[in-house]
């Protein structure tokens, strides 16, 4: 436990922001979740929908500093290739 006041002040604060993280973490991940449901079932549009929610919401990550840049960049890749590999065989 700290012992000192701005101690204990940074113990509260850095553990607002542990919640704050692992809540928008989980958010990003039920979204792609959801991403790849309507991947899995072949609705394009409402996959594509979803796709521009997660993307907007990995942007949002890396601005307030929960996700690294890198990481955001690699997760957006991956769903954009799945995403075009899916629509692409439907349109052949």
């Amino acid at each position: 436990m700290p012992h000192h006041k701005s101690a204990k002040k940074a113990l509260i604060q850095s553990e607002k922001r542990r919640l704050r993280n692992r809540m928008f973490k989980s958010r990003v991940k039920t979204e792609i979740k959801k991403f790849f449901s309507y991947l899995d079932k072949g609705e394009l549009e409402k996959a594509e929908a979803q796709l521009r929610l997660a993307q907007s919401l990995l942007h949002k990550g890396v601005s307030k500093g929960i996700l690294h840049w890198k990481k955001a960049g690699n997760k957006l890749s991956k769903l954009f290739y799945k995403f075009n590999k899916v629509k692409g065989q439907v349109a052949s």
